[in-house]
């Protein structure tokens, strides 16, 4: 029976992936509110079918926490449901899309924790649980306070110190000295410091565009990723050049600023290798030999990689079934490579639609982007697309051996308490960004068709007198 369910259940979710992935980008043409809406709920049946399908297969392939995994199902439904109703509830401006987004990348997420390791799953659930109830406010605050703009020092200042925090209360993971740890609670730093980091390069891009307003942005920035680099993270350097370069071109317009911010990180770049590759970036050295010939040292240097592609390659375009793969030989599988388990398990077909809602994300937020009309909201939302679609292309790139691993997780997806922190905060000042600008919009069209509708009765009384 177990087996039955799992054979039939794959391709039923492949097809209810397939289906969300469509909706979202059907729902980007210019219909009705209503029809738009009705998308929008469609998508919803889709996430919940796709989901109880997933735990049915859990529940029955694992009937001794049968129980236990039935509860945490219920709880995670009635949290979505919640946050889903209760979001627009409060918030009747903010983006449907991006609500239903987040749930379903929080929800897969769920599921494939559940699979690997159910003890991180319950932990993703309730950090990620917390996370939505804290950042509740944070449309109300950015639509309350208007002055966020003015503390663009502040916002540089408070990132490097957060950075430099790791040369006090710092832990070394897979050679990597960019995680704090506070008794029992271990975090990331460079996680809740890159929204800083946007804040403060749209908020100094917001008060001026002159040369000099650009090197004072420069030089913040490069401190930045100079700590990261003294971190070892270059993981985390290189998603802070690719931000600050994106929004420092899209902020001021001038492309010399884009060829020489390239060709000065690139020779800054091959020098610190050249001078300090043994001393800095031994880990950096071992992931590259990996990705160029994991073969070589299957059993040592190559095992991750080699085994990230033998999974995604086992599953084939419509996987093993959840359950019926073996996910758990590829070392932190539950983190920077699930993207291998999940292509594994639900199939090549399923995670090149992944990538593609995740590529819907990103293009909700450069529209959010291109539609603001303050330019702080604008340029910070456009650097929250970037972080957020960089940072998925390093983790997938990395799995699929495109590019060398940089120990990147997929934003909401993988596990990582600082991860799905700092990506359900990146989504909660979208959407207050969505809100803001929406009610903004909203506004202008009554007064417009108060002023039209003015002109219409003058225009008649004028025509009867």
């Amino acid at each position: 029976m177990a087996t039955i369910i799992v054979n039939v259940s794959k391709y039923v979710i492949l097809l209810l992936m397939v289906l969300y992935t469509l909706s979202c980008f059907t729902i980007m043409k210019r219909v009705s509110e209503e029809k738009k809406n009705e998308k929008l709920n469609k998508q919803i049946v889709y996430v919940f079918l796709m989901h109880f399908l997933c735990y049915l297969t859990l529940a029955v392939n694992r009937p001794e926490e049968m129980k236990a995994i039935v509860i945490f199902y219920g709880l995670q439904i009635l949290v979505a449901t919640l946050y889903m109703y209760l979001y627009h509830y409060f918030y009747p401006y903010s983006s449907r899309v991006i609500t239903n987004n987040m749930s379903f990348l929080l929800l897969i997420g769920y599921t494939m924790l559940t699979r690997l390791d159910f003890s991180l799953a319950k932990k993703q659930f309730v950090i990620a649980t917390t996370a939505l109830i804290l950042v509740s406010v944070v449309p109300y605050i950015m639509d309350r306070y208007k002055n966020l703009r003015n503390y663009g020092k502040v916002y540089g200042v408070l990132g490097i110190l957060a950075l430099s925090s790791v040369f006090v209360f710092g832990v070394e993971q897979y050679g990597s000295l960019n995680w704090i740890a506070l008794g029992p609670i271990t975090l990331q730093p460079m996680e809740f410091v890159k929204i800083l980091f946007v804040f403060f390069i749209a908020s100094m891009l917001s008060e001026s565009r002159d040369f000099k307003q650009v090197m004072i942005t420069t030089i913040f920035a490069c401190v930045h990723m100079g700590v990261l680099v003294l971190e070892k993270d270059l993981g985390g350097a290189l998603i802070f050049f690719v931000i600050f370069i994106s929004m420092i071109y899209v902020g001021t317009g001038k492309l010399r600023y884009l060829v020489l911010y390239f060709a000065g990180g690139g020779a800054m770049a091959g020098l610190a290798v050249l001078l300090f590759k043994e001393r800095l970036f031994g880990h950096v050295l071992v992931r590259v030999n990996a990705w160029r010939d994991p073969w070589a040292d299957i059993s040592g240097q190559g095992y991750q990689i080699a085994h990230s592609l033998f999974a995604i390659g086992s599953g084939g375009f419509f996987g093993t079934g959840l359950t019926k793969g073996s996910p758990k030989i590829i070392p932190v599988s539950e983190s920077d490579f699930i993207f291998a388990a999940i292509s594994e398990e639900f199939g090549v077909i399923f995670g090149l639609a992944l990538i593609l809602v995740c590529f819907s994300c990103f293009i909700s937020f450069i529209d959010i982007s291109m539609r603001v009309r303050n330019r702080f909201y604008k340029t910070m939302a456009f650097g929250f697309a970037i972080c957020y679609i960089f940072q998925t292309f390093l983790s997938i790139g990395g799995v699929t051996k495109f590019i060398p691993s940089t120990g990147v997780t997929i934003p909401l997806v993988s596990y990582g308490g600082s991860s799905v922190l700092s990506s359900v905060v990146m989504f909660a000042i979208m959407q207050g960004i969505s809100t803001i600008e929406n009610k903004e919009a909203k506004k202008i069209e009554e007064e417009r068709s108060e002023i039209e509708e003015i002109a219409r009765q003058t225009s008649g009384k004028t025509k009867r007198a």
